[in-house]
């Protein structure tokens, strides 16, 4: 056995035993550039972006989205759970109780069918990675991903979103919240779909809300709508209704 193998060796270290003919030795140098050639005589795939900007998958992880109910409340709960799965500590939550004392008696209204409701909500952009855990550990479906993902931004400020930047746009039959449930309904008959679109009696309640409101106003500040630029707005990029591809409502991570 040692015969043989001295046989077959040079004895030489770092030496290749392997034999090869004339014309494996004369294609090895170039034998690395095979990729490189193949590709050479395809078609090149040019992205017209952004004046085409191409499709995204329908289960594009985008920009974040807090959706509401059919009747116009919140589905976020406050329950923070979105904050804690989410591995870049991108996202902060404070949630707040309902209030459902009657406002000219100083109560703050409500805002979601539960206890509570998030009263202050940031994801940082700077941040977030996308990964889709914060939704996946949503358990009122509150918090769902959109296909919108033109975030980039020259002031790091704008890149962090707030809760009136996130919450989803109010659609045909939804109210601006707070007022109050749908009478004789229950936290969990909302989930369970029961609820189809706001009723008389919530539009009548935030009628007289909005009526006090812009008499108070107008008590206080004289004619005309000093409120109309809200502070922090952002760009319109960042403000803009989206396309119901971009907001789908429920959709999985």
């Amino acid at each position: 056995m040692a015969d043989d193998a001295s046989s077959t060796s040079s004895g030489k270290p770092g030496e290749d035993d392997r034999g090869g003919g004339f014309l494996s030795d004369l294609f090895a140098p170039v034998a690395g550039f095979g990729v490189s050639f193949s590709t050479m005589f395809r078609k090149v795939a040019t992205e017209e972006y952004p004046e085409k900007p191409r499709p995204t998958a329908p289960r594009f992880h985008g920009r974040h989205q807090l959706n509401r109910h059919p009747d116009g409340l919140e589905k976020c709960v406050g329950c923070e759970l979105c904050a804690w799965a989410c591995p870049a500590d991108a996202i902060l939550v404070e949630g707040a109780d309902n209030d459902d004392t009657p406002l000219e008696q100083g109560g703050k209204g409500r805002f979601s069918p539960g206890e509570r409701y998030g009263r202050v909500y940031q994801i940082n952009y700077l941040r977030c990675i996308f990964c889709g855990l914060c939704i996946e550990a949503c358990p009122t479906r509150a918090l769902t991903m959109t296909n919108f993902y033109e975030l980039a931004d020259n002031d790091r400020g704008k890149l962090i979103f707030t809760k009136d930047q996130l919450l989803a746009p109010l659609q045909s039959g939804m109210l601006p919240p707070p007022f109050p449930m749908v009478d004789g309904l229950e936290e969990r008959d909302y989930y369970q779909g029961k609820v189809t679109t706001s009723t008389d009696a919530q539009r009548a309640y935030v009628g007289a809300r909005d009526a006090a409101a812009d008499d108070e106003s107008a008590s206080v500040h004289g004619p005309g709508n000093p409120g109309a630029a809200v502070p922090g707005e952002h760009d319109v990029a960042h403000a803009a209704d989206f396309t119901a591809a971009q907001t789908r409502e429920g959709a999985n991570p």
